[in-house]
């Protein structure tokens, strides 16, 4: 049954990208960048419905409360990757225009990359680093200032479920050189979408938002290290059940 309702939303989002991608090339001749970027969250709502209504996966938020009020308050939002579906959700849930930071091959994507890549967001040659991260730096100062939120996930990649990957500093190396507060969020979404996987599974996908950390007077190892401490915790509580092989591990050791 799950393979036959992600056949189905695998449909649907073919079927809408199509037209979608078509529409934001086209929409990027007079649209501005705000109107673009709400043009994106639409689609990424349709999928968001898709997943509810054909693969029963339901989404559960906690501590949007901690987001910066006003609509010039900047914020760095730092990331677990676990799926796409993150990729998707997180942008249908913010009250401000988000920028993604990402790697420039995904503008070829057909359709999906054409439309991201009309968008004002940071994509970044990989091979390059010290010129990708002053662009980063650049392009993240201009976008804060107009009141977009950058999103980044510091592991880089999509993580196995119960896994810890190699948390990067360039979020908060972003953060210290702009004095914007991180913003860290959990998400435990490889339990519905696991990790570049095509069947999704009926259940809850867990967000949990925490409190803006300040950036001002911190390394980015020190403030990396509490982004990460307070995610990893997080995603423990959202999902025990992936992390009972500690628990039994540190029992053998005892």
């Amino acid at each position: 049954m799950s393979l036959l309702r992600s056949l189905l939303h695998g449909l649907w989002m073919l079927v809408t990208v199509i037209p979608w991608g078509i529409w934001m090339v086209l929409s990027s001749l007079w649209a501005s960048g705000e109107a673009m970027y709400w043009k994106a969250e639409r689609w990424l709502s349709w999928q968001i419905d898709g997943l509810r209504i054909l693969c029963g996966v339901q989404v559960r938020v906690t501590g949007m409360e901690n987001l910066p009020q006003g609509k010039t308050s900047p914020a760095i939002l730092l990331v677990k990757h676990q799926s796409t579906l993150e990729t998707f959700l997180i942008p249908t849930l913010m009250p401000h225009p988000l920028a993604y930071v990402f790697k420039r091959e995904l503008i070829y994507i057909p359709f999906f990359g054409w439309a991201i890549g009309r968008m004002d967001m940071i994509h970044i040659d990989r091979s390059q680093r010290t010129q990708a991260f002053n662009k980063v730096v650049e392009q993240g100062k201009r976008l804060l200032a107009q009141g977009v939120w950058v999103i980044m996930f510091p592991e880089g990649t999509r993580i196995p479920r119960g896994k810890v990957g190699t948390y990067k500093t360039g979020g908060t190396r972003l953060a210290i050189a702009t004095g914007a507060p991180v913003i860290p969020i959990a998400v435990a979404s490889a339990k519905v979408w696991p990790r570049k996987a095509f069947v999704k599974h009926p259940g809850i996908c867990d967000v949990s938002i925490g409190k803006p950390i300040p950036s001002e007077g911190r390394t980015p190892e020190g403030l990396m290290q509490e982004v990460q401490e307070w995610i990893e915790s997080e995603m423990r509580r959202l999902d025990p059940e992936a992390y009972a092989h500690e628990e039994k591990k540190q029992v053998a050791e005892a």
